[in-house]
């Protein structure tokens, strides 16, 4: 198993933790109220020219003109009152927390962490930001942006699902590994991802914020999508909690008309055996396994997210098949 970079977050922000509370901590452009990630802002053209120039405890000045944004950056929405407010005071007090380049090599840096320093910086008119500089590859920087983010709950739910599902796909973690990198549950992990099984029209209402990821996971088990999206708008117009969602469920399911002639189906305990054999299906494929039945007869359903986790699995089953 890749351990990935390990150590990698805790070695680099061993002398300046990110602090969740802060006021600077990360987000964007100010023309519209949520705007998309990864291009700079316009006011990048207008910073005067300066010297990148240590400072103390290996933190740099480095000039904002030679700074570019992360093109793998999880994060795709910014608050724009929320960059007000953070240019607002970086006017006032500077930046206080400073950002984790990336070193290029070619007199460019690239942003590891504090995309919205950086961007509250040039709408502040700042010419220089307070940087703690590191080398690593492409690929490094990408793993250290996600884990960083995801460690920080910057990102949305379907964001923070998303950046799971990349790390376990490109760097071969299991939930476990990555439960462990972000300092998270494995369950609270499994349930992030059970958001991106919904509907595409639910995970939008969940990337907007019209409804929670609590709501999301409580239609998770809705099998049908256009009762999914029913159920997502009744609690968009309604106004509803995430219990009164459940109470909702619940009553629609009871409210189903059954069989009264139908024998009662008992119900099924599965062996120790049988459930292990599901945990090792599970993490030889990297995704969630379901049994259901019993060491006589039953069914093994192998979750995907996307046509990349398929490929993923195809491949894998083919190499299986070459040994």
């Amino acid at each position: 198993m890749k351990k990935g970079l390990g150590k990698g977050l805790e070695a680099l922000f061993s002398i300046y933790e990110e602090d969740e509370t802060n006021s600077q901590t990360d987000s964007v452009d100010v023309v519209e109220g949520r705007v998309e990630g990864g291009d700079a802002v316009d006011v990048v053209s207008e910073v005067k020219s300066v010297s990148v120039a240590p400072v103390q405890n290996g933190v740099m000045e480095v000039n904002l003109k030679q700074i570019d944004p992360n093109k793998n950056q999880p994060r795709k929405t910014f608050d724009a009152e929320a960059l007000k407010e953070l240019s607002e005071s970086i006017k006032q007090h500077g930046v206080i927390q400073p950002i984790i380049l990336n070193d290029e090599g070619n007199g460019r840096y690239t942003i590891i962490a504090g995309e919205r320093r950086y961007r509250a910086s040039l709408v502040a008119g700042k010419t220089s930001i307070p940087a703690i500089v590191r080398t690593y590859s492409a690929k490094q920087v990408k793993e250290v942006a996600l884990i960083e983010n995801l460690q920080r709950e910057d990102l949305n739910p379907i964001e923070a699902a998303k950046a799971i599902k990349e790390l376990m796909l490109e760097y071969d973690f299991t939930q476990e590994t990555v439960a462990d990198r972000i300092g998270k549950s494995r369950p609270l992990v499994a349930n992030t991802l059970r958001l991106l099984t919904l509907t595409p029209e639910v995970i939008e209402l969940i990337e907007k914020g019209s409804i929670s990821a609590g709501h999301g996971k409580c239609l998770v088990p809705i099998e049908d999508s256009a009762k999914q999206i029913e159920l997502a708008k009744v609690v968009v117009e309604n106004k509803l909690s995430v219990r009164d969602l459940e109470n909702y469920i619940k009553n629609y399911k009871d409210a189903k008309p059954t069989d009264v002639s139908a024998p009662s189906k008992e119900k099924i305990v599965q062996s120790i055996e049988l459930k292990e054999l599901g945990h090792r299906i599970a993490r030889l494929f990297k995704t969630k396994v379901i049994i259901k039945g019993d060491d006589n007869k039953g069914k093994i359903t192998i979750d995907y997210f996307n046509i990349d986790d398929l490929d993923r699995i195809s491949n894998f089953i083919a190499a299986l098949e070459r040994k």
